[in-house]
């Protein structure tokens, strides 16, 4: 069984508290690695790792070419380790080897590459360097700055551990900050893995420091600490708030990106075969543990039981089986916890009067593992529990209206604002709807589409703030103005007036 401590400072330590704790691979049941599980001390010690690396200036004084060319190595270096990366993050998480290679390893070092090669262009230039001549109220020069932050904490989910992990440490790392980042405890090795890479690519001891532990003590030892100048948190909308006002005690800047319940629209005039399809990948990839994912289908009365048709068809080609078959689409849910959530929900769903028309039910082909089938409930209301909270599983409701003002109403009728989708076969009419929708990212006949240089993040009770492009970029900064006035006798300065006689 592999071993993994806390790394603190650039290299793998202990816990101070010699605590470890299995982790547990979601398709066997099976502990397959232990991780030291760090407490409050451990945190204040990578915390003092991080400001020390800081204040010396190790990182923030290099050149944005120097960061930017080393985040770029550390892209390749986790390419180079791929195939050890890839089996931990299954193992660790429950998602298949074939999302592993093409999805979590890919988009984690593409992330570093994006920033990496952002910082040194001129584009990167002209955001962190501004100059203004004014004359009024009196005549300067004013420079608008961007500067690091110092030391940024995140705090980061179980759906994706790598890729979040990335989304947290290159934005943080290309704006000259250091890091201290706080996996989910049920799936912390690709994160350790990523601060041990990011080590052996030149990034300097004390910058990237990564530790495994419980949220109600390491989780909230960083979001008080008074020397985390920002917090970055991925997760659910509850923990979400919580940090907020745990961050507010020091007025830390908090950025969040929460849940969602986000509607997939299937307009009228849409390509039924692909949209249909296109639903559940939206919904069923990586088992619906995806906060983004399309879990409520509006589609219009008029191609509703054909649509639906091709929705049921559809799912008898997904197979669910071994995380490690790159055959295999579907894996199991994280969790045992996990899947009986799913479970109660699937039942209220029932309760409520939803028409279970496929799945709700364990496999019966999967002796161990937390699986669940793909489960679809049709002639939903939008009211029903099922369509309203978020069940972070293989479930989708599908719900029917009758014109584009209703769809709109439905879809706006949620807390949560994350993502969502339109399929027409007319792009004017999909953009013109996709307007309306309250909501930070509306896909146009396609789902899960994210690009790395566009922001990401939500409207409403989905978070505050942004990840990715230069507008994820910005929120790690500080943004600094330098008034430079005229070297003049006191004559020419009249605001002293005011004071002097």
């Amino acid at each position: 069984m592999k071993e993994f401590g806390l790394f603190i400072d650039g290299e793998w330590q202990a816990a101070k508290g010699g605590k470890t704790a299995p982790t547990i691979n979601p398709a066997t049941e099976e502990p397959w690695a232990t991780v030291a599980v760090a407490d409050r001390e451990d945190v204040r010690k990578a915390v003092a790792a991080a400001k020390k690396a800081h204040d010396t200036g190790v990182w923030r004084n290099k050149s944005p070419q120097e960061r930017g060319e080393i985040l770029q190595r550390v892209a390749m270096a986790i390419f180079e380790r791929q195939d050890e990366v890839a089996a931990a993050e299954v193992q660790d998480g429950g998602g298949t080897m074939r999302k592993a290679m093409s999805m979590d390893v890919p988009g984690a070092a593409q992330t570093f590459m994006h920033f990496g090669q952002f910082i040194c262009g001129d584009e990167y230039k002209a955001m962190i360097y501004e100059e203004y001549d004014e004359t009024v109220p009196i005549p300067s020069k004013n420079l608008v700055v961007r500067e690091p932050i110092g030391v940024c904490a995140g705090i980061t989910p179980w759906n994706f551990p790598l890729i979040m992990a990335s989304w947290k440490i290159a934005p943080a790392l290309a704006a000259g900050n250091c890091v201290v980042l706080k996996p989910a405890s049920v799936t912390p090795v690709s994160s350790l893995m990523l601060a041990e890479i990011c080590t052996k690519a030149g990034v300097p001891a004390g910058v990237v420091n990564v530790i495994s532990g419980p949220g109600g003590t390491a989780g909230e030892e960083l979001a008080t600490h008074p020397d985390i100048g920002k917090g970055a948190f991925t997760g659910s909308t509850e923990v979400g708030r919580r940090i907020m006002q745990l961050g507010a005690g020091t007025l830390k800047k908090v950025t969040l990106e929460l849940g969602g319940k986000s509607p997939n629209i299937i307009l009228d005039d849409a390509n039924l075969d692909t949209a249909a399809l296109g639903a559940l990948f939206g919904t069923f990839m990586h088992q619906g543990q995806i906060c983004e994912s399309g879990t409520r289908v509006l589609v219009h009365e008029k191609v509703h039981d054909q649509f639906v048709e091709k929705m049921l068809a559809g799912i008898k080609r997904i197979q669910i089986g071994d995380t490690m078959d790159m055959t295999t689409g579907m894996g199991p849910l994280v969790s045992s916890s996990q899947r009986e959530a799913v479970e109660k929900y699937v039942g209220l769903g029932q309760e409520q009067g939803a028409k279970l028309v496929a799945g709700g039910k364990r496999p019966s082909s999967m002796g161990k593992g937390y699986y669940y089938e793909p489960t679809v409930f049709d002639e939903v209301d939008n009211k029903m529990r099922i369509a309203q909270e978020e069940i972070f599983g293989p479930v989708v409701s599908v719900i029917r209206y009758k014109d584009d003002d209703e769809a709109i109403r439905i879809a706006n009728d949620s807390v949560y604002g994350l993502g969502g989708a339109v399929w027409s076969s007319n792009k004017d009419r999909a953009v013109a709807m996709a307007k309306r929708i309250e909501t930070g990212t509306v896909w146009v006949n396609d789902y899960h589409m994210i690009n790395l240089r566009f922001p990401f993040g939500g409207y409403k009770q989905s978070g505050v703030g942004r990840e990715l492009g230069k507008w994820g970029l910005a929120e790690y900064h500080e943004l600094k103005h330098i008034h430079v006035g005229e070297d003049t006798p006191p004559e020419g300065k009249f605001y002293l007036q005011l004071l002097l006689n």
